[in-house]
Order: structure tokens, then C-alpha cells, then sequence
């Protein structure tokens, strides 16, 4: 409840400030009821000494824990607190701030987890969390695992934001084995002050006791992975060797075991459902697949949802089965002027066989053949052999080609063998032993033919084919006759478009003189060539025009033409269509006779059949004409 005090009573009681001489009595509350009201926690003394009022803490060990927010009201009064001055008030909110003094706690000693033993290694398997009363930076803790049968198989984490301790699993748990794992875990403040160490220690330690769960498991194999051996050319049904995988859970259940055939390679195998004995399906070829990889499944017979893998190899195991052979072609050579005894050609062989079964090659010549007088061999004993000459000279010209047999045997058990022939080919060369030339124009040069003589040759026989070719295609293009059958000759028509020479070709000589012989009273000279020297006076005959006889016309007109030095050098043809006189019968060409009256009937012509329909329209067209 509100009293009244001397403001040199508060300076007598707690000397917190000097008043000042001038400082009356004031109504303030009293000290009396500090113990259990808001003065008791707060004793506040407003000196105004000018305008500042400084707000002072009146206890010691203030706790945030227990309240954090506090309201004070302020009064300033002027005229020194004397009657008739004025006054104003405010409200001050005071926050305290949080320090670490309060150490992390769990709220059990005990705890206990249960963990089922299928659980994936690395996944979280339970949290727990310490509580601190402080905020902030104040309550961060790390969870650590100090000891326990348990710590080598769990693991544990902070979450930064929730402030929990995170259990995981580091190796996977096996309840056959192991049903039940004991961890202490420790919960430490990171950032302690100093200041308040005697409220420590910062942090808690409790018991975390996880028990193991037994969960129906799939079949273990006794091993994570096999490796198994088979010779090639093994026969079906050859056991490879055998996979064993056991039910880890006590029931013990008996296992199934199948092949997954998600590729080609695992159909080469068949396996035992009840023992997981592998066995071969094909026949196997280590030169071309050295190597199987398959997968075996196991399962419970009781529960076969629950399968569990294993990854199997098979290695092909080599046998003597490929003779061996010459590493490459070759195109061996030797020189007409080699000595005896000079080396021609290393050759070398391979074996699809592995080198346990292939590894020493032997060679030499066919024993069955007789001793070869050309060529012989040298093993080298090297996997290699040496081809040598046995005479000093060859000639192309009596033999340009040789064959030398090879026997090659390797060393496997057993040792095969095999035979291939080198084509040895002789070719000119030069004294430093480089080859000239191999070819056969070499045969033609020794006999007197060069290079130039040859495509002279071979020029000449392409210019006679196509002079051959040229007269063939002028044959075959000479035109068939217009008129094919002289029985059918109706609606033959021919149409020709060919057009003359022009002007210069029609007036090359004087057609109407040969047309009209007494129209030629003068001589007309040839327009198309121009006379280089002036032309001989023509002397005519003394006989009368109209009397003169066509064929001695042509022979004066052809010794004019022989004798006229303007003609070209050249033959040239002279057309003369001269008919001679009009006869006194007239003419009997029916060429004109459609213009001519006639009064004969053609109607027969159409009963003459449908040979004549066409000849029987036209006349019959001509005679409508004549009578409209």
C-alpha cells in the first residue's frame, strides 16, 4: 500500500544519492511494502541533479528464468517538486538479457529404443534431447556417445535447429547374434561462461538402452561373392561348382536357389534348386567368350517374397584345340641376282590357344614333299624362322612364281600342327638390293617391246574398234523404206519437211533454160561463186534453137562446165529436168483430172468393201461438188 516518506530518510536508509538542499517531502511509495511488491525488487531514486534520471538495478542475482519483462513509471516535476509546478510521467519496459547459467538437463536417466534388425546401415533409428532453459547461443549442445557395448555400432548427431540428438546406425544389427546394445550419451553446453562456472557442470550424461527386433530375413550366402573354373569343350551337364546360403533367423527355413536370366550369358548354366550345384547347359569356346558372369538367387521355401543375390564368375579354362598359324600374309620376294644362302623373309605364327598350350612354335618344310632345290627354312628358336635361298640366280622369264610349304607345331599337350604355303614372287632389282620392278612389262622389255611400243599397239587397236563400232551404228541408222507392203498403199501419207539450199542453190545455174531450151538466148553465169578470172567466150551453134536435139543441149552445156575456169575445184552436180516438147496427145497424168469434167460413176467403189471406204469418200465428195 502507498505511504509517504522524506526523501532524506530513503538517502539514511540506502545511500543510493545525494539529495539536494532544496528537496522537500515528496508522496512516493513507501519502503515499507518493498518485501513483497514491485519497490522490493526495484528500489528506484530519481536524483535531479539537472535533466537526467538514471534507473539503477536495487537487487542482485536477477533471474530471466523466472521473469524477463519489467514495467516502471517515471514522474518529472519542475520547480523543484514545489506547489504549483507542473509535472509529466512515462513508462520505461525493461528487458533482461539471457546469460548462460543454466546447464543442460535430461529429463529421464533412462531411456529405451527399439531398433528392428532389418534396419539399412546409415538411417536414423531414434532422437533424443537434453533441455536448457536458456536461448540462443546460450542452449546449443552436441551429443556425444561416451561409452556402451553399443558405440562402434550407432552413431549419433545434433540437429542444429531442433537442438535433438539424432541416432543412426553405422553397421548393420544381427538379432541372432546380438539382441540388445547399451549407450550413454552426454549432453554439453558449447559456449559456457566463465562467470558462471560455480553452477556447473554444463552438462548432463543419461542411459540409452536399444533393443534388437527379430525380423524375418532373406537367405545369407556363405560368401559375398564366387569365382568358378570350367575347361572349354566341357560336355553338358558338368558340374562347375556349388553356391550354399543359409535362412540367418532361427526358424532355420530351407532355401531355394534359381538363376536370374536377365541376360544371354546366364542361360549357358543351370543350377540345382536344392544343393546349388552350377552345371553347364552349351559347349563353351574360350577363344571366344573367356568369361561368365551370372547372378544366383536364394530364397525361403516358406516365404519366397524374401530373395537375397550373390554375383558368380566362370572362367573359361583353356584346352590345345587351335593348331597354330601364320601371324599375317606375306609377300615375300627374291631378287634374280640373290647368292645362296641369303636370308628373304622372317616369318612368325600365332595361336588362339593361351601360352600355357601354344607358346613354342616349331617350323620346317613338308617331309612328305622331296628336298625343295630353291628355298629352305631355319627355325630360329624364337617363334620365329628364317625362309633362305639354296641357288644363286633366278630368272623371271623361266619362272616368275614359287610355292614353299610351312609346317608349324606348337608345344601343347597334345601338339597340334598346321601347313601354310608362302608365295615367294621374283622381281628385278638393284644392286643395293631394292626392288625394281615385279610386273610382267618387264618380260615384254626383254624382248624388244618398250613402253611406247606398247600404247602404240594399244592405240591402234582402240582407233580399228571404233571405226568397227562407227560402221555398225551407220548400218543399223539407214532408213527403212516409206512404203513397207506395195499391196496396202491407202492413207500412206509421207510428209517431207527437208527445205532447199535458198536462193544460191536455185540460181547455181539456169534451170529455165533447160526447161525451155529457146528461152536461152543468152549465157547466164553461176551467182553461188564468183569468178576469179574472166570467163571464156561461149561460141553457140549455128543450128536454130527450136530444132536442137536435148541430148547433143546437155553435151554442150557439159563441155562448158568442163572448160569454165570459174567452177569450184571440186565435182559438182548439175540437175537438168528438161522433159523436151509438149506431145501432140497431150498429157495422160490423172493429176489434173479433178479439175476436168467426167461423167463416170464411181459408186462402185463402195461396194468394193471397207479396203476402198476411204477412195469411195473422195469421190463420192467430188461428184456432191459437182452436182450442187
Amino acid at each position: 500500500e502507498p505511504a509517504y516518506f522524506d526523501c532524506r530518510k530513503a538517502l539514511h536508509f540506502q545511500k543510493i544519492c545525494h539529495s539536494p538542499p532544496f528537496l522537500k517531502r515528496r508522496v512516493i511509495p513507501s519502503l515499507s511494502s518493498c518485501s513483497n511488491k514491485l519497490i522490493l525488487i526495484f528500489l528506484l531514486f530519481v536524483c535531479f541533479l539537472s535533466i537526467t534520471g538514471v534507473i539503477r538495478t536495487a537487487l542482485h542475482n536477477m533471474d530471466r528464468e523466472a521473469r524477463e519483462h519489467y514495467s516502471v513509471v517515471i514522474q518529472a516535476k519542475d520547480m523543484a517538486g514545489q506547489v504549483g509546478g507542473l509535472s509529466g510521467s512515462t513508462t520505461v519496459n525493461i528487458t533482461l538479457t539471457d546469460v548462460n547459467d543454466n546447464p543442460p538437463r535430461f529429463p529421464q536417466k533412462h531411456y529405451q529404443l527399439y531398433v528392428p534388425e532389418s534396419a539399412q546401415v546409415g538411417s536414423a533409428v531414434g532422437k533424443i534431447k537434453a533441455n536448457d532453459a536458456d536461448t540462443g547461443s546460450n542452449a546449443d549442445m552436441k551429443y556425444t556417445i561416451i561409452n556402451g557395448d553399443g558405440s562402434g555400432v550407432f552413431s549419433i548427431s545434433t540437429d542444429k535447429e531442433t537442438r535433438e540428438g539424432i541416432l543412426s546406425l553405422k553397421k548393420p544389427l544381427n538379432y541372432e547374434k546380438k539382441k540388445s546394445y547399451t549407450l550413454n550419451i552426454e549432453g554439453a553446453n558449447t559456449h559456457v561462461d566463465f562467470r558462471f562456472s560455480h553452477l556447473g557442470p554444463f552438462k548432463d550424461v543419461t542411459m540409452l538402452k536399444i533393443i534388437v527386433g527379430d525380423v524375418d530375413e532373406p537367405p545369407l550366402f556363405t560368401m559375398p561373392s564366387y569365382v568358378m573354373e570350367v575347361y572349354e569343350n566341357a560336355k553338358i551337364g558338368t558340374a562347375v561348382g556349388t553356391v550354399t546360403a543359409q535362412d540367418p533367423d532361427t526358424a532355420n527355413s530351407l532355401v531355394r536357389y534359381f538363376i536370374d536370366h536377365n541376360t544371354e550369358e546366364d542361360r549357358y548354366f543351370t543350377i540345382d534348386a536344392s544343393t546349388g550345384t552350377i552345371k553347364t547347359a552349351k559347349i563353351f569356346d574360350r577363344e571366344e567368350t573367356p568369361w561368365y558372369n551370372i547372378t544366383v538367387a536364394a530364397s525361403e521355401i516358406d516365404n519366397p517374397g524374401l530373395v537375397s543375390h550373390v554375383p558368380v564368375g566362370i572362367r573359361i579354362l583353356d584346352i590345345n584345340d587351335n593348331p597354330p598359324e601364320l601371324a599375317r600374309e606375306y609377300d615375300v620376294v627374291v631378287c634374280e641376282n640373290v647368292k645362296p644362302g641369303q636370308v628373304i623373309q622372317t616369318i612368325t605364327a600365332t595361336d588362339k590357344d593361351n601360352s600355357a598350350n601354344g607358346a613354342r612354335f616349331h617350323f620346317s618344310l613338308d617331309e612328305g614333299l622331296s628336298l625343295n632345290p630353291n628355298f629352305t627354312l631355319r627355325d630360329n628358336e624364337d617363334n620365329t624362322a628364317s625362309i633362305l635361298t639354296r641357288r644363286r640366280r633366278y630368272s623371271r622369264t623361266t619362272q616368275d612364281i614359287y610355292y614353299l610349304p610351312v609346317l608349324i607345331s606348337d608345344g601343347g599337350v597334345p601338339p597340334l600342327s598346321s601347313s601354310s604355303t608362302l608365295t615367294i614372287r621374283v622381281c628385278a632389282c638393284e644392286r643395293d638390293g631394292r626392288v625394281r620392278t615385279c610386273h610382267a612389262e618387264a618380260f615384254l622389255s626383254s624382248a624388244g617391246l618398250s613402253t611406247g611400243a606398247l600404247i602404240a599397239i594399244l592405240l591402234c587397236v582402240v582407233i580399228l574398234l571404233a571405226i568397227v563400232v562407227l560402221f555398225i551404228t551407220l548400218r543399223r541408222s539407214k532408213k527403212e523404206p516409206l512404203i513397207i507392203s506395195e499391196e496396202d498403199v491407202r492413207e500412206n501419207v509421207v510428209t517431207y519437211d527437208d527445205e532447199g539450199g535458198g536462193e544460191e542453190d536455185t540460181e547455181a545455174f539456169d534451170i529455165t533454160a533447160l526447161r525451155n531450151p529457146s528461152a536461152a538466148e543468152e549465157l547466164k553465169y553461176r551467182r553461188d561463186v564468183r569468178p576469179e578470172v574472166k570467163p571464156l567466150p561461149r561460141h553457140h551453134p549455128s543450128s536454130s534453137l527450136d530444132s536442137i536435139d536435148v541430148q547433143e543441149f546437155i553435151k554442150q552445156r557439159l563441155a562448158e562446165a568442163d572448160l569454165d575456169p570459174s567452177v569450184p575445184p571440186y565435182d559438182s552436180l548439175q540437175t537438168y529436168a528438161y522433159e523436151g516438147h509438149r506431145s501432140e496427145a497431150g498429157s495422160i497424168s490423172s493429176l489434173d483430172s479433178a479439175t476436168t469434167h467426167s461423167d463416170q460413176d464411181y459408186n462402185y467403189l463402195g461396194d468394193w468393201g471397207p479396203e476402198f471406204k476411204k477412195l469411195a469418200e473422195l469421190y463420192g465428195e467430188v461428184e456432191s461438188e459437182r452436182t450442187t
